[in-house]
Order: structure tokens, then C-alpha cells, then sequence
């Protein structure tokens, strides 16, 4: 096998295929054991990423030109046609007749020898008919032609049609295809916003300020963050907005006790650590000891010593705990809200998300009994789906009289969007606030449990 662009996206799409893992983990190994230079990890990354964002609406097309059926087919010639088309289609810098070619040597080079004819043939019909492609009609059948535009399966669609109403779930389509920004939150314990932008702006990284959230910084024009000085001498750390938003809204304060119950890989946990000034008391959990060792080296990182990390399943049967000032559930979710950083999620069975709520609303009923009297406790998702969100906590507030929603305080510039959203609850959107997809809740916790 060659080292060379096409092969490392080629084996990278393989191993999302096979192993499910997360794009961005897959890609970075992958392009790890290939030798590329740096033009090559930015074509590899652009098909890798281009084919996982379009895969929908490439099987439309295949399935124009091929008479044997997608499903039909071995992996890796499907995953070398679906490349091949993408180049066609989307990468105008690429000459189409290379796109074929690449094509069929990336076959022949890929244990597809037999196929490389095939996909030769299917490839070159594509270019002869491409300017008479067949795509549904946006009359006659609206929601096929909106899957095939945008790449989106029908159930989610229609999740989001009925749940944000059809003008807003049609921008959440189009946002899929943003390339998202890049925010960091700014280590006040060790560095203003003012000299890190200047630091950052030393090591060729341009960074602004964030004017409505305190020590958010966008970053723009670099590289891999890791290899960072500032980075590396833990001055900063990578979170989007809306997670910063979610720890601005918690309000940690110096010298309390925290607890977040699903912590990992700690992004929270450290806005929150610094927020208190690196001063109080900071339970970070996750399930997994791998997990936790992630959040261990970040805080060591950032130079964070209050964050105290530990094993503890929060839906478990763990030993009780001495009651915290502020309690956060940020549970495991569809991650609907980050599909434009992780493409993948959104083929997904719905069947594999029904479950979600169930486990979601027993850590959330699990972690409130670690909530003091007249302590809050934060519930939030990174998806956009109302059963994981709303739902929860809805049904939290029925079931669970020693708690009253507390309403969020937000800033100027943050809006509500979901109609009739009640003032403890927040559903940020990427096409409104500039974040990904996020929901936030929040509770207070009023008197001792009565049984």
C-alpha cells in the first residue's frame, strides 16, 4: 500500500466503517502511521471528512451509474467510489479524469484489483452524465430531496421539522456544512486574555477576544494545538463556546465544592477550576480510568490542583458522597448538536438513541441527591433532540419535588430560539449563536427530601 493521501483517507473511512470510532480520533492516528508531507494530511483530511459529510447523497449518485447495489458491494470499493465521486463533485482543484484515475490505482493498490474496472466504468459514466444528474424533487418528494442535498437521513429531518419548526431545521441542515470555528478558554490563573492573544500572536496564531463571554478567544491560522508553546505550557485549553456559555451560567465560585459527575475528557472541569480560582474543592468523575487519566493530565497540564479526578459510574450504585454547593450532569448523548465536527454521528440508527433518555434522567435523579440544600444543579447535552433535552428535564422537575427550575441569567447577546422554552432551559443553536447544537437546565434545590 503507497503512503499517500487518498490511501490514508481511504483507510480511515475503512476504520469509521468498521470500528465506529470518532472521526477526528480515527483521522489523527491514521495520518500518524502515514508518511505524508503537509499538503498531503490536508487532501487526505478534505476527502475524509468530504466523503463521511456527504455519504448520503454520494450512494444517490453510485446508485445512478452502478447496476450492483450499494449494499452490495465490499467496503473498500464503496468507500473508493464514494472518494472518487466526492473528488468529481466537490474538489474543483482536482481534474476530473485524475479523480478516476487516482481512483482506480487506489483500488488496485487496496486488495480491489478485480474491482478496479468496475469502478473505472461507474466513475466515467458519472463523468459523461454529470451535467444530466437525477436528484429528487423538492415538489414531489420534499423530504427525500432535502436527505439527498444535504446528506441528512429523513428520521432526522423530520425530528428536527417537528421539534424546531421546518425554516429552523432547514438551517441546521445548512449549518451541517460550516467548518466550525475554533474557540479556546484563556487559564486566568496563570495568563490574562491580553498577553495570551500577544503570546499566541508570537507563535504565528491569530487570536481575538470574545467580547460577551469572559476569557474566550477564537483562534484562527494554526496548526496542531498540542504543539503549541502556550498550549503545552497550559496557558489555554480548546472548548466551544457553548460549553464555556454552560460553565458561565454555573457560576462556580472560589472555595466551593463541585462536583461534575460525567467529566471526561474535562473541558468543563477545567473552566470551572479556573473560574474558582483554583481554589475550593473539585470532584471530576468519569466510568472509564482511561477517561479519567485524560482529565488527570489536563489538569496537571493547566496547572489546576483543585480538580481531584476519580472513577465513579454516575448511573451506578456508587458509595454517597458529602453534598456540593453545585452539582453538573453534562451526560452522554446523541451528539446531534456536533455533527459539522463529527459527520459520522449522524448515521447513527435512531434505534441506538432511544434509549438515551432513560439512562440521561437516572444519572440526572442519581446526581441531584449530591446537591446541598439551596445548591444547583446543571443538567446539559451536546445534541439537539427535545426527548434527551426538554423532556428530561420536565420530567425531572415532575418527579422530583425538592427541586424548582432556576432561571438562567444569559448574557445580552444570547437569545432564546426553541419556542415557548421556559427560563431555567436553553437550546443553543450553530446557525444563531455561532456554537454547536447545546441544551442547558437548570435546578435548585429547595429543602431536604421528605420520604
Amino acid at each position: 500500500m503507497m503512503d499517500n493521501a487518498r490511501s490514508a483517507a481511504l483507510a480511515a473511512l475503512l476504520h469509521v466503517d468498521v470500528n465506529e470510532g470518532y472521526s477526528n480520533i480515527v483521522l489523527d492516528k491514521t495520518l500518524a502511521s502515514f508518511s505524508l508531507e503537509q499538503r498531503d494530511k490536508a487532501l487526505a483530511s478534505a476527502i475524509f471528512y468530504g466523503v463521511l459529510e456527504r455519504r448520503i447523497t454520494l450512494d444517490y449518485v453510485i446508485s445512478q451509474f452502478s447496476k450492483t447495489p450499494i449494499k452490495k458491494m465490499f467496503p473498500q470499493v464503496l468507500e473508493i467510489l464514494r472518494m472518487g465521486v466526492y473528488q468529481i463533485l466537490y474538489l474543483e482543484k482536482i481534474p476530473k479524469s485524475a479523480a478516476v484515475n487516482e481512483s482506480v490505482i487506489l483500488a488496485k493498490e487496496n486488495d480491489a484489483v478485480k474491482a478496479s474496472g468496475f469502478i473505472n466504468a461507474v466513475l466515467r459514466s458519472l463523468l459523461r452524465n454529470i451535467n444530466h444528474l437525477k436528484m429528487p424533487d423538492a415538489e414531489t418528494d420534499p423530504l427525500l430531496s432535502l436527505s439527498i442535498r444535504f446528506s441528512c437521513p429523513e428520521w432526522l429531518i423530520v425530528l428536527w421539522q417537528e421539534a424546531y419548526g421546518k425554516e429552523c431545521a432547514t438551517s441546521l441542515l445548512e449549518s451541517i456544512f460550516l467548518k466550525p470555528s475554533v474557540f479556546a478558554r484563556v487559564n486566568n490563573t496563570r495568563i490574562s486574555e491580553e498577553h495570551l492573544i500577544e503570546k499566541l500572536n508570537s507563535e504565528n496564531v491569530k487570536a481575538t477576544t470574545i467580547t460577551w463571554i469572559k476569557h474566550a478567544v477564537e483562534l484562527q491560522q494554526m496548526g496542531a494545538v498540542s504543539q503549541s508553546a502556550s498550549f503545552q505550557e497550559g496557558l489555554f485549553h480548546i472548548q466551544d463556546l457553548s460549553s464555556q456559555l454552560c460553565c458561565y451560567l454555573f457560576n462556580p465560585l472560589p472555595g466551593q465544592r463541585i462536583i461534575d459527575v460525567c467529566s471526561a475528557p474535562g473541558g468543563k472541569a477545567f473552566t470551572i477550576a479556573e473560574m474558582m480560582e483554583n481554589q475550593g474543592e473539585l470532584l471530576a468523575f468519569d466510568k472509564y480510568k482511561g477517561k479519567v487519566n485524560l482529565i488527570r493530565q489536563g489538569a496537571q497540564r493547566l496547572n489546576l490542583s483543585v480538580i481531584n479526578a476519580a472513577v465513579r459510574d454516575a448511573a451506578g450504585t456508587a458509595e454517597k458522597l458529602e453534598p456540593a454547593d453545585k452539582v453538573l450532569c453534562d451526560v452522554p448523548c446523541s451528539g446531534l448538536g456536533i455533527i459539522r465536527r463529527k459527520p459520522e454521528i449522524k448515521y447513527k440508527l435512531r434505534s441506538a438513541i432511544d434509549s438515551l433518555p432513560d439512562l440521561q434522567y437516572l444519572i440526572l435523579c442519581k446526581s441531584s441527591k449530591l446537591v446541598k440544600t439551596n445548591g444547583t444543579l446543571f443538567y446539559s447535552t451536546c445534541t439537539l433532540n427535545p426527548k434527551e433535552n426538554g423532556e428530561v428535564a420536565a420530567k425531572f422537575l415532575r418527579n422530583n419535588h425538592d427541586f424548582a427550575p432556576l432561571p438562567l441569567n444569559l448574557p445580552d447577546t444570547v437569545r432564546h430560539v426553541v419556542a415557548n422554552e421556559p427560563a431555567n432551559q436553553l437550546t443553543l443553536m450553530p446557525h444563531v449563536h455561532g456554537t454547536d447544537g447545546f441544551f442547558i437546565a437548570a435546578f435548585q434545590k429547595t429543602q431536604e427530601w421528605m420520604s
